[in-house]
């Protein structure tokens, strides 16, 4: 342990990073593991559901994913450079101990749709099963706390699978992801060829929808910046995989590969495999499980429902695995490493059966809902303290003390938690209240500029934030200074 950590604040997962090992392609392949999901697959054409055409749905695609690739990149160049993940790098604004306010958040959201993921992949698992072995349709027929038996079995073999990239922590995780990403690739462009056969290459994308009820204009910025919110999660703790990587130009060039690039081209083949449903089999299919399995081959059966499954592991382990592994290590790092968090997040996404919380329109909506909400308070403080305030200089070292510039008061900044709790009602109000339905698409926007503008109000003129950023920009200039 470096000289004057406290162990209530280090351990050797949360220090910054020493091993540099993800460069481009591992940060790229885990975009594609992200992207390449049963949900990315569905949400570009769910958005024709706001009343959109098939170009204003494009453009909107388009608009939303580079205002990710803009705001990515302030989450990974913060990892890079301190080499810490994201509760360690709340610190910074929220106090070496008020970190665990936005960790343990991030930690709510992650864990539940972990479980969630968890099960919806295990559906391919059953399907798989059924078609090999019918004769196990006699365990779906019963019902265990809101699941049949098989689903159980499908479940737990899920469940397992991931516990096993536990095995050699991060480094197991990237060379996961490495050849998860690309898998689906290969199989989505299969199925884009069999379905463009089928259809004798005559599609129309004229996908049903909506009607847009406060009309084009408001729907096309609605869908641009839903775009945004389903990346909302990653924004905040991108950080968690950048500070691994060797250098800043790493993490633009994989960003700007693996989200405008790969995303646009895996919409543009989702909604293209879609339409083209309509064509070959008489309606618009949205799982590309369900259209695997009208494929009258048991060897495509099998290699679409297992690539899928890996595919909807891979979302899982990027966006909803690492993070609460970092923050439950980071509320008691005497005594909860990296494994153990991801073991003890485990353990919870199973006893909360995440089916019933998926199937429970009052858990998605207002549970997951609500604390989504609070993602862009946090990203608007956690990123305002560090680039412009702050201007990127940071004591690390300090991070890791009860005694230093980032202790604050009691290990608390009371600035950081006004500024989230004066943003954070109306973006919540703005993200569930029916009467304001118009806005909640931009309730993330709301709450993250909202809480950005007062925490940089109320912090601008902060004495002790100045002399930390003097302190960070005179030990920057010796080299080992800060990271050391």
């Amino acid at each position: 342990m470096p000289t004057g950590a406290s162990p209530r604040l280090y351990n050797e997962d949360l220090a910054p990073a020493e091993h540099r090992s993800w460069g481009f392609y591992s940060l790229f392949a885990m975009w594609m593991s992200d992207i390449h999901s049963l949900g990315g697959y569905t949400f570009a054409a769910g958005l024709f559901a706001l009343g959109l055409g098939a170009w204003q749905v494009f453009l909107a695609l388009v608009a939303g994913i580079l205002i990710v690739f803009f705001l990515m990149n302030f989450s990974g160049y913060a990892g890079q450079k301190t080499g810490v993940p994201y509760p360690v790098l709340a610190r910074i604004s929220f106090g070496t101990f008020g970190a665990n306010l936005p960790a343990l958040i991030r930690a709510l959201v992650a864990i539940a749709w972990y479980g969630i993921q968890t099960w919806l992949a295990s559906r391919a698992v059953i399907i798989i099963a059924l078609e090999i072995w019918p004769e196990l349709g006699a365990l779906t027929e019963n019902d265990f706390l809101g699941e049949s038996t098989l689903g159980w079995l499908a479940f737990l073999l899920m469940w397992a699978l991931q516990l096993l990239l536990l095995r050699n922590g991060m480094e197991t995780i990237r060379r996961f992801q490495d050849w998860a990403g690309p898998a689906v690739w290969a199989v989505m462009g299969l199925l884009v060829i069999y379905i463009l056969i089928n259809a004798g290459w005559d599609i129309s994308f004229d996908l049903p929808g909506g009607n847009a009820t406060w009309g084009v204009t408001h729907a096309f910025f609605a869908a641009t910046a839903l775009t945004v919110t389903y990346f909302s999660t990653l924004l905040l703790n991108f950080c968690d995989f950048s500070r691994f990587a060797p250098s800043r130009r790493a993490v633009w060039t994989a960003n700007l590969w693996g989200l405008p690039v790969n995303f646009i081209a895996f919409s543009v083949v989702s909604v293209v495999v879609t339409a083209g449903t309509f064509k070959v089999y008489g309606e618009y299919i949205y799982d590309p499980v369900e259209i695997v399995g009208r494929i009258d081959s048991i060897w495509a059966l099998l290699l679409g429902a297992v690539t899928f499954a890996v595919a909807t592991l891979g979302i899982n382990v990027v966006a909803n695995f690492v993070s609460p592994a970092y923050d439950l290590a980071n509320a008691w790092p005497s005594r909860i490493d990296f494994k153990r968090g991801g073991l003890i997040s485990a353990m919870i996404a199973l006893v909360i059966t995440p089916w019933n919380l998926f199937n429970s329109p009052v858990v998605i909506n207002l549970f997951l809902g609500g604390l989504g909400a609070l993602l862009g308070p946090l990203f608007g403080i956690i990123m305002v303290d560090y680039f412009v305030l702050r201007r990127q200089h940071v004591v690390v070292p300090d991070l890791f003390r009860e005694d230093g510039y980032y202790s604050y008061t009691g290990g608390w900044n009371r600035k950081a938690i006004l500024s989230f709790m004066v943003s954070a009602v109306p973006a919540v109000v703005f993200a569930l209240l029916p009467a304001l339905a118009a806005f909640s698409a931009f309730s993330w926007f709301i709450g993250a500029i909202l809480a950005a503008a007062v925490h940089y109000a109320m912090s601008r003129n902060d004495t002790t934030l100045a002399e930390s950023v003097r302190a960070a920009a005179a030990s920057e200039t010796s080299p080992g200074t800060v990271l050391s």
